[in-house]
């Protein structure tokens, strides 16, 4: 599980990113939330059940929670549903792209 501390830049919500990462994940997490940023307080666009495969585009570090810890978050492609979304990497069964967004 990445995390990262201080002030770090993150996806508000309504942020899309771009496709820097050629990797794909075969989905293990049961419902989770693609959300509209980096955020678990940002909406949610859709939902990825296991066996959904998403297409990975990039990361970047979330908003810091109560505890001060920042999640780093995938921005994802479900290619069943075209649902696009940001998703915490701790729900990934392989924990993300590897790919930095750059923001």
């Amino acid at each position: 599980m990445a995390t990262a501390s201080g002030a770090q830049a993150y996806a508000g919500c309504g942020r899309t990113a771009p496709d820097r990462d050629g990797g794909a994940w075969r989905g293990t997490a049961n419902g989770a939330h693609m959300r509209s940023g980096s955020s678990t307080g940002c909406s949610s666009n859709g939902l990825a059940y296991s066996g959904d495969a998403l297409d990975y585009h990039c990361y970047t570090w979330g908003a810091q929670d109560s505890q001060g810890t920042t999640m780093a978050w995938t921005y994802a492609r479900n290619t069943r549903t075209g649902v696009q979304g940001w998703l915490r990497t701790d729900v990934l069964s392989d924990f993300g792209s590897m790919a930095y967004c750059g923001f």
